[in-house]
């Protein structure tokens, strides 16, 4: 396979009109940890929807995160659950670990075209953290786990919607994640791909489809540092 590059090359990104940014562990630097608190919430809903003890909630938790591609979707397809009552419950959390970041903000206004975050959270959850890192208003617009009818990435037809829906031509488009298995469907459209991954894996517990491997021949960049990255990409 072909290493992926970890210094931006800024040819291989002068087609690009179209900037596409996941949001948690991504627009945000994963030690921030902020999904902790997401992550805390929905093991408390599964315990309390299901009658379960706190591990055994926490365990089917994950496998529905790991089968369906959020627990939200394991849980409409199992349990019939309203996912408007789940989300609001997901995302009350505390946003003041994050911290206004005005390098990030000014390295995304400088990207030639728009901007979108596309995230399998929700659009007022993806506007809080916008908001707190101080870089909302440079996004043209949120695709949330609303507009993909619940269907969460890495769904092939949710990536097709976001692009019909934005009518966003994939060959001139990049995108950046911090999950490896959402980036296949964006390589296969043509875009550009990118992964964040954090700065030190032994402080992160992670599991194991979650890490960079070998295999993941479908990813371009590699990166720790998505505000310095950018930053190298405003040569134009």
């Amino acid at each position: 396979m072909t290493k992926p590059r970890t210094s931006p090359e800024p040819a291989d990104f002068s087609h690009v009109t179209e900037w596409v940014f996941d949001l948690d562990n991504t627009l945000y630097p994963h030690h921030v940890n902020l999904f902790a608190q997401i992550d805390k919430n929905m093991s408390a809903f599964v315990a309390e929807l299901l009658q379960l003890e706190p591990d055994e909630a926490r365990a089917l938790q994950k496998r529905y995160y790991h089968e369906h591609g959020t627990t939200l979707q394991g849980l409409m397809l199992n349990h019939g659950i309203n996912p408007d009552d789940f989300l609001e419950r997901a995302h009350a959390i505390d946003y003041s670990a994050l911290l206004p970041h005005p390098e990030l903000g000014e390295a995304i206004k400088a990207l030639p075209g728009r901007k979108f975050i596309f995230t399998n959270g929700s659009v007022p959850h993806a506007q809080a953290a916008a908001r707190a890192l101080g870089i909302l208003d440079h996004f043209d617009d949120i695709f949330d786990i609303v507009a993909a009818d619940y269907v969460p990435k890495p769904a092939g037809a949710t990536y097709d919607k976001f692009a019909a829906l934005h009518r966003v031509e994939t060959r001139q488009a990049a995108m950046f994640e911090d999950l490896p298995r959402n980036l296949k469907v964006p390589k296969a459209l043509g875009m550009r791909t990118v992964l964040l991954v954090p700065r030190n894996l032994d402080d992160v517990l992670m599991e194991r489809w979650e890490v960079f491997s070998e295999e993941d021949d479908h990813i371009d960049y590699v990166t720790d540092d998505l505000a310095g990255f950018l930053a190298g990409l405003t040569w134009r």
